[in-house]
């Protein structure tokens, strides 16, 4: 069976270059305006609360826009992903900002040994994460290894009801296509572009992916000796998720078009660790 980290990895290292130069990402405005914070740390905030003085971990970083935000909210932050060309932009971005955020190199399942375990009293992981991992309870262990008692994790993630559309249907329906349920063997996609606007034209398109229910990221959590304290699902994604099909807000948020109140988008979870 192919690694599916090896396909995943050489997708992230190839975009990273192109994330970090999209308008999208706003590297610039980081670097030019010490308070501006990504428009997904934005949507939350009144969510995540104060988290000054906290040690926090955000996973999956890719070039760490989230976690500098986070850094400039006051948590004390590491970064940690699998792709060395992502940390190399974070690394870069962290460093324009001015921001003392430590980035880290490893598989999000290896976290706890990398890291230390119980060190943490805040674990971040957002947008488009969870797919890339093909079991939600050891991911649900992995974060519970690294809380301290009482810590928590927040959890802004694509909606698994989004996730099992078919978002090129040729007459614009929502149309129910893929697995909403985790599955053994994954989605295997060939997609040549990438979510954010560039000029760039790739090589690595080849991706793994898994989809995850609600109750089976829950109930992992809860399995994993996590109790849920926040649960809300949203309308909107902070990025083009059905083409032709929304239409942008003022927050930087994309809807449907047409009566957005068919569909959960994105959710955000919080539990904290018994």
């Amino acid at each position: 069976m192919t690694d599916y980290r090896a396909l995943n990895r050489a997708n992230w290292d190839e975009r990273a270059p192109a994330h970090a130069a999209s308008p999208d990402y706003a590297v610039e405005r980081f670097a030019a305006d010490p308070a501006y914070l990504s428009e997904v740390v934005r949507f939350d905030r009144p969510r995540l609360g104060d988290v000054t003085g906290l040690r926090g971990v955000h996973l999956q970083c890719h070039i760490g826009t989230d976690t500098v935000s986070l850094h400039r909210l006051g948590a004390r932050m590491t970064g940690l992903d699998f792709s060395g060309a992502s940390l190399a932009q974070a690394r870069a971005l962290a460093e324009r900002a001015g921001a003392a955020v430590d980035f880290v190199e490893a598989d999000v399942y290896d976290a706890p040994e990398v890291l230390g375990a119980g060190g943490f009293d805040l674990v971040y992981t957002g947008v488009g994460a969870l797919c890339w991992l093909p079991d939600i309870r050891r991911w649900a262990g992995v974060v519970a290894a690294l809380l301290r008692p009482g810590g928590r994790l927040f959890l802004r993630e694509g909606h698994p009801m989004l996730w099992a559309l078919d978002e090129s249907h040729p007459e614009g329906l929502l149309v129910v296509e893929h697995p909403y349920f985790e599955r053994p063997e994954p989605l295997v996609w060939e997609e040549p572009g990438t979510y954010v606007s560039t000029e760039v034209t790739f090589r690595h398109n080849t991706t793994h992916e898994w989809n995850h229910g609600l109750g089976e990221v829950v109930t992992a959590l809860l399995d994993a000796g996590l109790d849920l304290t926040m649960l809300e699902e949203h309308d909107s994604a902070p990025w083009v998720a059905l083409p032709g099909r929304q239409v942008k807000d003022a927050d930087g948020e994309w809807r449907l078009a047409e009566r957005p109140w068919r569909l959960a988008q994105t959710y955000t979870l919080q539990a904290r660790k018994r």
